[in-house]
Parts: structure tokens; sequence; C-alpha cells
């Protein structure tokens, strides 16, 4: 991925989301990034049908990247289980924009990824990247199809990721700021 410089004048601190589906890997992608330790509010899944793992985020998670001294980014976890939608609309309030994280593995979390985006689409009109999580699986989806199920635009981009690997959740990050720093020139060009 190409490099560019974030720059911004005075210390600003801004509001990233990670949403998506209930197993997606949103709490270690933030988990894995983070330089402080992360405030979760995981609890113990009391319902055997979503037994793929033992807990579930119910509020938030919450962590920080600092960019650079001028540049802190806050990144806030949405939890992924319908039931508890109440709190992205919540989390997205003043969101720079966000990060659609799916498995690559799990076809049948797609329909409800697409739930996720049209409802954070209605929200607030702000950047935003696709995280595909285990893309390098070899049962994962291809990006065509997650592109088509997602119904996404070309310019969207769909960023393949490992999230317990550093660099791999630092080019989804970056590819989340290039993409803010691209709307901020266009609408600077057409201002």
């Amino acid at each position: 991925m190409a490099t560019r410089r974030v720059r911004r004048q005075g210390g600003q601190a801004v509001k990233i989301v990670v949403t998506g589906p209930f197993a997606a890997g949103k709490t270690t992608l933030i988990r894995t990034i983070s330089e402080i330790t992360v405030l979760s509010t995981e609890r113990s899944i009391s319902d055997d049908s979503k037994a793929r793992k033992a807990d579930t985020t119910v509020a938030m998670d919450f962590g920080r990247i600092t960019i650079d001294p001028d540049l802190v980014l806050y990144l806030f976890g949405t939890p992924g289980q319908d039931r508890f939608d109440f709190m992205w609309e919540i989390l997205g309030e003043g969101m720079l924009g966000y990060v659609l994280l799916v498995d690559a593995t799990d076809r049948e979390s797609f329909a409800e990824a697409r739930g996720i985006l049209d409802a954070f689409r209605r929200m607030a009109h702000v950047p935003f990247v696709v995280a595909f999580n285990r893309h390098d699986h070899p049962h994962a989806a291809g990006e065509s199809e997650l592109r088509e199920v997602l119904d996404l635009e070309g310019q969207i981009q769909i960023v393949g990721c490992d999230v317990t690997e550093k660099d791999s959740v630092k080019n989804v990050m970056l590819a989340l700021l290039f993409a803010v720093l691209d709307e901020i020139e266009s609408a600077a060009v057409h201002a």
C-alpha cells in the first residue's frame, strides 16, 4: 500500500467505529492494534445457538491508536448481535469513518453484514472500508461475492486482513484514513 502522511492542524482526536456481524473479529481487531488495554464489555453467551465463541460484546469495545503527536484515533467496536443494535447509533455519533468487518469464511453472516452496512449508511454519510477477515482461508468467499452481497460500489475498498496480525490491521486503518482524506480533498475541490 502506498504511504501518505496524515496531517492535522493542532492535536486532534477522531472517532473510528469498527462494526460487523457477530463473531467477525471486531474485539480482536481492536485488541491487536490498540496501544492501551482495551476496555471491553464482553459477557458470556447464554444462548447455545451462538456457540461459535464463548463471549459476546454487549455494549462496546474501546481502544486508542496514536498516529502521530497531532492525531489520535479512538476506536469503538460495536456489538454484532442485532439485539444490541441500539448501540450502533450511539457509538456512530460523531464518527469520522468506520470499518465493516466481515469473516470471509462465514457466508451465513453476509446478509447480516449487509443489514449493518445499510443501518450505518442511513445514520451517517462518512467514508468506510470493508475489512475481509480470514480472506486467505481455503474456504473463504471471494471479494467479488462479498461485493455483490453487500452491493458495494467500485470505489469502496475491500481490504483482506487477519485481525490477529498488527500489520494487517494497520493496513485496514490506513485504508480508512486514506478514504477519509480522499473525501476531504474531494469536498475541498467542489467547494
